[in-house]
């Protein structure tokens, strides 16, 4: 069974920057399901919950990092107004260098993932490439996941993949009971090259989304960091794309 679609606001930045919620009307009528968030352009949570309640759009999930005591509130506060159950967050390349680091990485994430529980909310993981160089034997993303249990894993499918090196079906497939976000994007996987509408790159999609457990996976999310092209009009073609090979589902 396919599951709805969303898109990660970070790729349409630019043009949210001018015009958040007449972006989101955009997205709206490209067929998506749902968003989800990286900042809210200066706007309120509930002056963005009542765009997307206006447009019949949904909150997927959020970019707002791992919580603290300091922010917790507010990442609660946040995530409850606008109606995200996920939040999601990630780290940079020196977090996963070593095992001892990767162990720091995800006792915080793990302690972060402790204080959203009683709220009824997950914490998420949102990788890169760099969680995919080997240490002790495993790919370091694997390792954080098992120090980890509380985490969910947003895989972002492309970085995931390393440029082609990591076989994202079989990785997939292993962890698949812990992913129920995918991140969906399209590229020629050549570090440094811009991204492209899904489905007019070298991904192989069918098999990435076949790998996926279905009852763990809730959405797919678009995401193109930056694009060769037009971004609204590549953000248009990946959810066409999606709907029209039955590997998403869309607004109906």
């Amino acid at each position: 069974m396919s599951k709805p679609i969303s898109v990660q606001l970070y790729s349409v930045r630019d043009e949210a920057g001018k015009d958040f919620f007449g972006v989101l009307k955009k997205i709206a009528s490209f067929g998506y399901v749902g968003v989800e968030t990286a900042g809210l352009h200066g706007k309120t949570p509930a002056e963005v919950r009542k765009a997307l309640d206006d447009l019949g759009l949904v909150c997927s999930s959020g970019h707002v990092g791992n919580a603290n005591k300091d922010n917790l509130n507010e990442i609660v506060d946040t995530a409850k107004t606008l109606g995200m159950t996920i939040v999601i967050g990630g780290y940079g390349p020196d977090e996963f260098k070593t095992a001892d680091a990767i162990k720091k990485s995800a006792a915080q994430f793990q302690a972060s993932a402790e204080l959203l529980a009683p709220h009824g909310l997950k914490q998420g993981y949102h990788n890169h490439w760099w969680e995919f160089e080997t240490i002790d034997g495993q790919y370091a993303l694997e390792l954080f996941l098992k120090l980890a249990p509380g985490v969910v894993s947003q895989l972002d499918t492309y970085w995931a993949s390393n440029f082609g090196v990591v076989d994202v079906p079989k990785l997939l497939a292993r962890i698949a009971p812990r992913v129920p976000l995918l991140h969906i994007k399209d590229g020629p996987l050549v570090k440094d090259q811009p991204h492209v509408a899904v489905g007019s790159g070298k991904m192989n999609f069918p098999a990435v989304i076949a790998a996926a457990d279905p009852k763990v996976l809730q959405w797919l999310v678009v995401e193109l960091d930056s694009c060769g092209t037009d971004m609204m009009t590549a953000v248009k073609a990946s959810a066409e794309y999606l709907i029209k090979s039955g590997l998403g589902k869309g607004r109906k």
